[in-house]
């Protein structure tokens, strides 16, 4: 059974922080992607759900995964740290082989 990755309630809170006051508040996509100087990399964004999404809700606020995206993402964590280099989401994945110091480019 394939457990679908999970959204912290500090990354639902700043993402409802960012959606504060917007007319059309916007979700949050995580997607895997080829490239980065590990092999695969993460896109992170505001977008619009489409309808193949996997769509994770909290807090009044939505996370969308694609389907291609989503294997990568088996059991990951979607997180906000916000720390003395910046503030940013991440993400905990267990299937990162490695990744590089960056935080969004990983290899499998």
């Amino acid at each position: 059974m394939n457990l679908p990755p999970s959204v912290t309630e500090r990354a639902f809170a700043r993402l409802a922080e960012i959606n504060n006051g917007a007319d059309a508040p916007q979700a949050l996509r995580v997607a895997v992607e080829g490239g980065g100087c590990s092999g695969f990399q993460y896109d992170i964004r505001l977008d619009a759900p489409a309808d193949d999404d996997l769509i994770l809700e909290g807090n009044g606020q939505r996370v969308l995964v694609d389907p291609v995206s989503l294997p990568f993402l088996e059991g990951a964590v979607i997180d906000f740290a916000d720390e003395l280099i910046g503030a940013r989401f991440t993400i905990e994945n267990p299937n990162a082989a490695s990744s590089c110091g960056c935080g969004t480019s990983f290899s499998i």
